[in-house]
């Protein structure tokens, strides 16, 4: 089913819903309080794992009751864990505001031990990345440890992707070690300069990323799918209703990199992860909210 090598943090989703957000200094009542498992990294490998790929997860967790909480969710899903625990430092944790309404959302992350992966520790794990057929990384681990395993992994011939999220300065020649980079309109102005609201601005935006040296740039849409350069639009799939977007970029990643692990073109493993993502934001939760293979594939199969 192919191996997907994902370098990334957990941490444990504090969400928060509610009518509105609060104004600095202002309390609110909320409507609902949920504690669940997340992290961009693990919420990947999560979603790869239950799409079939054989799956592996790279990070920190101190000693706590996160870190139990990492490491069943990573057993239920199949994931195999690559992880040093900590004891002088926390497992990561993240607040989440959700507009009711909506479903739409507001983060803020505190990534704890995970933001003590060193290079080192990257090289330490380097035999493991050359062996994948998929090498995948965030921004929410430390960039220089990002950057070692995109380098570990384009040595070997391994196919990188990079989520560069959240927003952030790259430094120089990171995005030429990358086949694809997967940012969102948001990330994807940080990067380029250029403001996505179309297609021809998606393309655009495509271009630049691809004269930086990234191979095959895709910029995910929300609600409108996902533009994958020289191919353009790959329609967002109808799954249900919204419940929460929260994790939907996280299920495209996974969804991608499963697919192109099992070796699929890449219009096809974008389907894939707009499929992945349609499901997801079915649901509450980010990890949660991932589907399996035969759910995925039920749904593609419906387009006809």
């Amino acid at each position: 089913m192919g191996r997907v090598v994902v370098l990334g943090v957990f941490v444990a989703d504090t969400a928060y819903r509610a009518d509105r957000m609060p104004k600095m200094g202002e309390t609110i009542l909320g409507n609902s309080f949920a504690l669940g498992p997340g992290g961009k990294g693990s919420n990947q490998a999560v979603a790869a794992a239950r799409l079939g790929a054989e799956t592996h997860m790279i990070s920190k967790l101190g000693r706590d009751d996160f870190a139990k909480l990492a490491l069943d969710t990573w057993a239920g899903a199949g994931v195999i864990p690559h992880v040093e625990q900590l004891s002088e430092s926390y497992t990561g944790a993240a607040h989440i505001f959700v507009e009711e309404s909506t479903g739409d959302n507001a983060i803020i992350i505190a990534p704890g031990a995970a933001a003590l992966i060193s290079e080192k520790d990257v090289e330490g794990q380097g035999d493991l990345i050359a062996s994948a057929d998929v090498f995948v990384t965030q921004l929410e681990q430390p960039m220089r440890a990002a950057v070692r395993g995109l380098e570990i992994a384009r040595a070997a011939g391994v196919t990188t992707v990079l989520n560069p999220a959240p927003a952030a300065q790259l430094p120089d020649g990171m995005l030429a070690l990358c086949d694809y980079v997967t940012p969102n309109e948001t990330e994807c102005e940080a990067l380029t300069g250029v403001a996505v609201h179309t297609e021809e601005d998606a393309e655009r935006a495509c271009r630049a990323l691809a004269d930086l040296g990234v191979r095959i740039p895709i910029i995910t849409l929300g609600e409108q799918g996902a533009y994958l350069h020289g191919h353009g639009l790959v329609p967002a799939i109808d799954a249900g209703p919204v419940v929460e977007t929260t994790g939907a970029g996280d299920a495209f990643n996974g969804g991608f990199a499963a697919a192109l692990a099992r070796g699929l073109s890449p219009e096809k493993a974008a389907q894939y992860g707009c499929a992945t993502a349609g499901i997801s934001v079915t649901k509450a939760g980010t990890a949660p909210s991932m589907p399996d293979r035969a759910t995925v594939d039920a749904l593609i199969k419906g387009l006809g």
